[in-house]
């Protein structure tokens, strides 16, 4: 099959811009190359800010006293749902009549339980909060020893 005249120069054009595209691909790649053969501009790779020993303290002592903060708030929000549990029951118990009546037990028993729970759940969430900190304090340490040897 003959290519037409048109189809001809055509094709013609890919080629060149195939061979120039290619062409200032490897001028960019040498370029870039001779920019960074000099790697006394980089970073200083012994000055790392990480590895110093006062930030790695700083980090380790930003992570104790933010598990102290969030313990703290554990605590209250545990508080609170217990105060909030005690205050309904008293509600019901004032709202009914009978003494010992079954909406009356009923609530306390809830209110019994929604206590426990919240203590449960704060003890689980203080222990998580203690392993994400000890977690990064160890990470902290890792790295120190990584770039102290």
């Amino acid at each position: 099959m003959k290519l037409n005249y048109f189809t001809k120069q055509f094709s013609t054009v890919k080629r060149w811009m195939a061979t120039t595209l290619f062409c200032m691909l490897a001028i960019a790649f040498v370029w870039q190359g001779a920019f960074f053969s000099n790697t006394s501009a980089m970073a200083n790779p012994t000055a790392t800010l990480i590895a110093s020993k006062d930030a790695g303290d700083q980090v380790q002592e930003k992570a104790s006293e933010d598990a102290g903060r969030a313990k703290n708030f554990i605590q209250d929000t545990a508080d609170k749902v217990k105060q909030t549990a005690k205050n309904n029951a008293n509600k019901v118990d004032r709202a009914t009549d009978d003494n010992g009546s079954f909406v009356e037990r009923k609530a306390k028993r809830d209110a019994a339980r929604i206590q426990e729970r919240a203590d449960e759940d704060a003890g689980r969430t203080k222990k998580a909060v203690d392993k994400t900190k000890n977690a990064v304090e160890r990470t902290v340490e890792n790295i120190k020893d990584a770039f102290g040897k």
